[in-house]
């Protein structure tokens, strides 16, 4: 036992699962300090959320791991529903889709959850962080020079900031006392977990439903022997559901699946989850923020709450950084929960939306679960005040791109003429600016002269041009006209701050940014 104060005036992260993990990276590869700690003696090795949606690949990519989630993962996993243990149909709803210049993910990886924070604590090992396991947050005090948490044995750790990415059952918030509103649904459950089953065919995701209503579902889990289980739970004399077991699954597997002589063994993973649909009020309370599971959590159905804990990392990540960093005005992290607060209800409506999808597609023979395939996510922010007015009409056609957007993705050519994606571009953890038109290719570099810690500039198209848009994809995919003149402002997570024609106010925004006044 120890009553120490370990100094450490970066980021203290509690919680090492997707979310932390990524914003883990997110800090470390912009040189911000940062320490994390998961109370779990070790990874887990569950399948959990096991998809990663194409606005989280290309989160990821700038992260440094979707290459290797893709590696790890599979795109392509044909769904092969059954009804009252005849075969229906094998469908793929994405069979159809391509990628495109300014969006090169067409479809998300089905990839286990263990995998993904895998793949995530490696990329920050490469940065020097480890995760500190057995490592318990149990409460925490702030004042106005930084938040001091207290470990379970009597350790004190002092860091500028904290961030609770513990879990729906987060012990960060309760410290917080911010509301957790929503509901449990505890008439709506399900069994899940990580099995074996040999011969069982790995190149399909099996749904096996019932004219009652219930069903079982396998889906093979890549890069193991494992398949996800999921099922309506057996319930007792009193209808409440009984506690997830190896024997229970076979027996539910055997009664819906039809399939004699298949035996399920090794189970990795067994649990019972209740459909909860719960966010809080308030992302932020001082010095102290929460993202993830610790924030909202949704019905299992799209997948969705994953994804969005790791966009929540990616919004928080640069701010903090730039924060910790003194680079940043006391209102930028601010912009977290005006930001991703909105995201977290509409997500918490969709998923909901989803989940009763699922459950009235399971009654019908000639509807797959595929149809409730969810919506795009991280499309932008254009409520936000991180969203600059421009010069009016400064690139063409607003309908294509506003402020506060997703920025996208065009294949262009380096100054020694290479191929090199914008994305690739935007790798860079500062601010990006393009200027098209060599009407301010002087501008451009002055401006990435004078604020070279926060801003890298390329000119396009212009004299001497950093980067030449040779298929004109670049300027489609930001709606500026080929004779237009025009600088678009990319925020370090990729969305669009600003698009204008004028220098000044691109110098104006960067100010801004360092002299952000707070709401507070």
């Amino acid at each position: 036992m120890t009553d120490d104060v370990v100094r450490n005036e970066g980021v203290l992260i509690v919680g090492a699962g997707p979310t932390g993990l990524t914003l883990a990276v997110e800090l470390a590869r912009r040189g911000a300090g940062v320490r994390i700690v998961d109370a779990a003696p070790a990874p887990h090795r569950e399948s959990r959320g096991k998809g990663l949606q194409p606005r989280t690949l290309e989160v990821l990519e700038d992260v440094g791991v979707t290459g290797r989630a893709l590696a790890a993962g599979t795109t392509r996993l044909p769904f092969r529903k059954y009804f009252d243990g005849a075969h229906v149909n094998d469908t793929d709803p994405f069979a159809d889709a391509r990628p495109t210049p300014d969006a090169p993910y067409e479809r998300g990886v089905l990839i286990g959850q263990w995998q993904v924070e895998k793949l995530l604590r490696e990329r920050l090992a490469e940065f020097g962080v480890g995760v500190e396991r057995g490592t318990e947050v149990t409460g925490f005090e702030q004042d106005e020079g930084g938040v001091t948490a207290v470990l379970a044995d009597g350790e004190r750790i002092r860091a500028g900031y904290l961030v609770g990415c513990d879990g729906g059952r987060s012990r960060v918030r309760k410290a917080m006392g911010v509301r957790f509103d929503g509901t449990t649904d505890e008439t709506q459950s399900m069994v899940v977990g990580d099995v074996e089953a040999e011969g069982i065919s790995r190149d399909v995701w099996h749904q096996w439903f019932a004219s009652d209503g219930r069903g079982v579902m396998l889906c093979p889990m890549p890069g193991t022997n494992s398949f996800q289980f999921q099922a309506g739970p057996e319930l007792d004399a009193g209808g409440e559901p009984l506690p997830p077991s190896l024997e229970g699954f076979q027996r539910i597997f055997d009664r819906y699946a039809g399939v004699p002589g298949v035996t399920l063994t090794d189970p990795t993973w067994l649990s019972l989850w209740r459909v909860n649909v719960r966010m809080v009020d308030r992302m932020r309370v001082g010095r102290v923020f929460l993202a993830g599971d610790a924030a909202h959590i949704h019905p299992i159905a799209g997948g969705l709450g994953m994804n969005t804990g790791i966009q929540d990392a990616y919004n928080l990540g640069w701010k903090l950084a730039l924060a910790t960093a003194g680079q940043a005005g006391p209102g930028l992290l601010d912009t977290y929960e005006e930001e991703r607060l909105p995201v977290a209800a509409w997500t918490l409506g969709i998923s909901s939306d989803l989940y009763a999808r699922v459950r009235e597609a399971v009654k019908e023979p000639g509807t797959g679960v595929e149809a409730a395939a969810p919506p795009p996510m991280g499309t932008g922010y254009r409520w936000s005040s991180l969203a600059a007015t421009g010069t009016p009409a400064a690139t063409g056609d607003p309908a294509v791109l506003r402020p506060g957007d997703r920025a996208p993705d065009a294949p262009c050519l380096d100054a020694s003429g290479n191929p090199v994606r914008l994305f690739e571009v935007y790798a860079d953890p500062r601010f990006t600016l393009l200027g098209f038109g060599a009407e301010v290719a002087g501008a451009v570099g002055k401006l990435g002269a004078e604020h070279d810690d926060l801003l890298q500039a390329f000119t396009v198209d212009g004299g001497g041009s950093d980067l030449r848009d040779h298929e004109g994809h670049a300027r489609r995919a930001y709606g500026i006209r080929t004779s237009t003149p025009a600088l678009v402002l990319v925020r370090p997570d990729n969305h669009i701050a600003l698009l204008t024609r004028d220098p000044a106010e691109v110098a104006d925004y960067l100010t801004r940014i360092t002299t952000f006044p707070t709401k507070e």
